[in-house]
């Protein structure tokens, strides 16, 4: 194991973690005298990972570099029966095919984080598909139904008069049981994991008669302020373009700047305290700094030159009120066509109905002139360019 000054180690076990089980001193004392076994467990349930994800890849990697044997899980049997953490209703069941496709999206966005090649991979499959009925039970006797009913998504439900399954009381304990599998020192995962995290430390005790360290990392809060969901449409997606990520960072409220910086962002504590000070005696504008993260933050994913350009390109759109350097081009076919079909094919909405809620909220741009009539009837000539919304824009070629 590498050697650590006590200041590298201090910063692995406070920037971004929320919390330490059952004490951060204890942690740091075997970090100190032993190479340890941790892993962090990932459900491939989305084939679509966003920033939120990568806080606790992030804090896997550190520890590797640290010199010790990290492990990323993949959940190939509990994705199958769908977490209950943080949800109001049960996950769909996923088939184990479908679960091998995301997994392969998972690899390919997760290696912008961390590298394949010095990290263990595992699988849960492997040990979970082999327990038997009697494995199960012995493992279900550990814990009573109160104590699993204790979680607040559960208490929620019951409350509301919604269903709780029994697979759902199930996911903690096999999610738990990997840590007995893998016989780890520490497990990393983000807040929402908390409760099968903590059975997991107690699964260990009883099986392995050994102390299993907890580190949890701060939930990334979305670009409005809100949980970072899809549903909420306020991500930042690791398949985003480097020009769609710098312009939904520039999207961001200004009071989570900082939040950004210390959990998506390498740079040094110091050098975003000095941000953090300089906001707030309003010695720079939250322009400045947001125009600053989103550089770091596109840089991190797609390069230098390519953040380099996407804030070019979003300095010229919205700064200037320019059109971007680079405009995707659709032929479409002569005649009439009515506004909302044309948006539809050009692709630049999902649906008639999004495309006439764009025009009537004046999202709806052609060679920049508002459109406001939903029924209007469009003769292309070619050249002419749309505009929906802030970011989208398609130039029309007549075919």
């Amino acid at each position: 194991m590498k050697k650590n000054s006590d200041k590298k180690i201090e910063e692995v076990l406070t920037r971004a973690v929320e919390t330490i089980f059952p004490a951060k001193d204890g942690l740091k004392k075997m970090l100190k005298e032993k190479k340890i076994r941790l892993y962090l467990g990932v459900d491939p349930t989305s084939p679509r990972l966003h920033l939120g994800h990568t806080v606790p890849l992030r804090k896997l990697k550190e520890f590797q570099e640290l010199g010790h044997e990290a492990i990323l899980l993949f959940g190939t049997f509990t994705a199958q029966i769908g977490d209950p953490s943080d949800r109001e209703e049960a996950r769909k069941p996923l088939t184990l095919n479908q679960v091998k496709e995301n997994m392969a999206t998972y690899k390919k966005q997760a290696s912008k984080i961390i590298d394949f090649s010095k990290i263990k991979i595992k699988y849960n499959g492997d040990w979970l598909s082999k327990l038997n009925l009697e494995d199960v039970i012995k493992l279900a006797s550990n814990f009573t139904v109160s104590r699993l009913l204790e979680r607040d998504m559960f208490q929620k439900r019951l409350k509301e008069g919604k269903e709780v399954w029994v697979s759902e009381f199930l996911y903690p304990l096999l999610q738990g049981y990997d840590s007995v599998a893998m016989n780890v020192d520490l497990e990393i995962g983000a807040t929402d994991q908390t409760f099968n995290i903590l059975v997991g430390r107690k699964l260990q005790e009883v099986y392995n008669k050994k102390e299993k360290f907890v580190l949890t990392t701060p939930m990334l809060i979305g670009l409005d302020g809100r949980k970072m969901s899809k549903t909420y449409n306020n991500t930042v997606n690791l398949t985003d373009s480097p020009i769609e990520m710098y312009g939904k960072i520039m999207s961001l409220r200004d009071e989570l700047i900082i939040h950004y910086f210390q959990l998506v962002t390498s740079l040094p504590l110091e050098e975003i305290r000095k941000i953090e000070d300089n906001l707030k005696r309003k010695k720079i504008n939250p322009r400045d700094a947001k125009s600053r993260l989103a550089r770091e933050i596109t840089t991190l994913f797609h390069g230098k030159k390519e953040a380099l350009f996407a804030e070019k390109e979003f300095n010229k759109v919205f700064r200037d009120n320019e059109t971007p350097f680079e405009i995707p081009e659709i032929r479409i076919k002569k005649g009439n066509v009515n506004i909302l079909d044309l948006l539809v094919k050009t692709k630049m909405v999902s649906s008639k109905s999004e495309a006439k809620r764009l025009i009537l909220q004046k999202g709806i741009r052609i060679n920049k002139a508002i459109q406001d009539d939903w029924r209007k009837i469009i003769k292309p000539k070619g050249g002419e360019i749309i505009q929906a919304g802030k970011r989208k824009f398609v130039k029309l070629l007549k075919s």
